[in-house]
């Protein structure tokens, strides 16, 4: 009985308090509201594409309580912007109080219509009262046209899917996803918005010209299929830049906004040059070979952050990198898996993960993986790793040991790393492995463990590297003159540095 009386007595009370709001006596607003801001800036969005929402503080600093007319928007029902006034939503709001030294919160969203508008710096103002009283706070965003890419739909509605494969029960595997036209070209002329997964399909080729940026959907990725082909053209500072669709600095670097580019198993003559490509789940998968002897990706001069996975995941495929930076990784930044080949020189693996614990290593090789079934069998496929050789890497990060082998004694596993910076627990059991015997020259030569590499600032993804760095001046001579410039267009030669990068002298803050 007595919870039933404290029940009755808190609803009474929240009535009270309700009624007490609404039915106060007020005067009408003087025209000295105080806003937490005088313009409220929303970022950057694309056509149709709603907003983030963003929100005003109006305050009543004097001893009344005050009654405001009316708050509007400055363009009326025309606008496209949105607002909710103290929890009514409308253009118009009537009739709006705020008692004595209180305040009210209005939130505002905008969804633009980039065809009809003349500018795309889009302005309205949110208009509190009229005439001599009348005060406003200032709205601004920018919106952007896209070419917007999407699935289809039937005349049930049903989205168009792309089937990845068969269980085994035959039922389809599948994606929400389309198929792109034979031979595509997408510019830089305006940005790509992709819903679902873009397919090149068997035989198609896929060129991305320098300076486009395109833009990924929860949920939405790339993929290239057996036969098909994707060549980005990017160039210094014209890079072509992959991302998800959010375009405010609040996402800018958060992982795992869209899921991958993925080339499929027969896919070729792959190429990436000069690309961004960051804040997904796993940056590049890259499956089987299609021809043997031949590059399934030749990728240089590219930069993968923020993946909420892998960074570059191989598996028995053939990759062949250079002036790569990859960081930031939930896994491994580079997955070498089931065998395959790789050739990898000058490029910087810097995993400084702190979302959550982090299993594996910046660079991860193996000739295997293992799977467990439906019904728990659990099931190990091999592969011949027939190369994996690093020269004038970088492989450091957060944990004692950012270099692992796994090998399985049934197939082939050769491997060799030369002038690279390593960050290895020469402490730990795994150390006594002979995998990791650095005094034998036929699998290591001229490498150094655990130096400094000196970033300039891991919390950033800038990883140049400073004139304090161990891997100054100790890069291989020929894999330089293979590759004379870094990533940044800067001369090796003749004293060429480990890494993506040539070193800098940092300012002093």
């Amino acid at each position: 009985m007595h919870k039933r009386i404290l029940l009755f007595t808190g609803i009474l009370f929240g009535v009270f308090q309700s009624c007490l709001k609404n039915d106060f006596d007020t005067v009408p607003s003087a025209g000295k509201l105080r806003f937490s801001k005088d313009t409220v800036f929303l970022d950057t969005i694309f056509t149709g594409i709603s907003s983030s929402t963003y929100r005003l503080k109006v305050y009543n600093e004097t001893n009344q309580n005050i009654s405001i007319p009316e708050v509007r928007l400055g363009r009326g029902d025309e606008s496209f912007f949105r607002l909710n006034v103290d929890g009514v939503p409308g253009n118009s709001v009537k009739d709006v109080n705020i008692l004595a030294h209180d305040s009210i919160f209005i939130f505002i969203e905008a969804t633009v219509d980039y065809s009809k508008v003349i500018n795309p710096v889009y302005t309205d103002s949110i208009v509190f009262d009229a005439g001599s009283k009348m005060q406003d706070v200032k709205l601004v965003t920018l919106v952007q046209d896209a070419h917007f890419l999407y699935p289809k739909r039937d005349s049930e509605g049903v989205k168009e899917k792309i089937v990845l494969g068969y269980d085994d029960q035959g039922n389809a595997i599948t994606v929400e996803g389309f198929y792109l036209d034979k031979n595509t070209v997408w510019n830089a002329d305006k940005p790509y918005v992709i819903y679902g997964f873009a397919g090149v399909p068997p035989g198609g080729v896929l060129t991305v010209e320098k300076g486009s940026r395109i833009h990924f959907h929860k949920n939405s990725g790339l993929l290239v299929e057996k036969g098909g082909t994707i060549r980005v053209n990017g160039e210094l500072d014209k890079e072509v830049i992959f991302e998800g669709d959010r375009l405010e600095p609040g996402f800018g670097e958060i992982p795992g906004q869209w899921s991958t580019i993925w080339l499929r198993s027969g896919s070729k003559d792959n190429i990436i040059n000069y690309a961004i490509i960051k804040n997904n789940t796993l940056g590049i998968l890259v499956d089987s070979i299609a021809e043997p002897g031949v590059a399934t990706l030749e990728i240089e001069n590219t930069q993968i952050y923020n993946t909420s996975s892998f960074g570059l995941m191989g598996r028995f495929t053939h990759i062949n990198g250079a002036n790569l930076v990859i960081g930031n990784n939930g896994k491994a930044s580079l997955a070498c898996t089931i065998g395959g080949s790789y050739d990898f020189k000058h490029i910087t693996l810097a995993n400084f993960w702190s979302a959550a614990a982090r299993d594996f290593p910046a660079l991860y090789v193996s000739n295997f993986t293992e799977y467990t079934d439906e019904n728990g069998s659990r099931y190990r496929i091999k592969g011949d790793l027939t190369k994996a050789n690093f020269t004038s890497c970088i492989i450091y990060g957060n944990k004692l040991n950012e270099f692992l082998l796994a090998k399985d004694d049934e197939a082939q596993f050769e491997y060799f790393f030369k002038n690279n910076l390593i960050r290895f627990d020469t402490n730990s059991d795994l150390a006594k492995d002979p995998l990791y015997d650095f005094t034998d020259q036929s699998l290591y030569k001229n490498n150094i463990l655990n130096g400094n590499p000196d970033f300039k600032d891991v919390n950033l993804n800038e990883y140049i590297i400073g004139a304090d760095s161990d891997a100054v001046g100790n890069a291989d001579q020929g894999a330089a003159q293979q590759f004379p410039f870094d990533l940044l267009g800067v001369n090796r030669l003749p004293n060429p540095d480990i890494g993506a990068y040539q070193h800098i002298v940092f300012e002093e803050e």
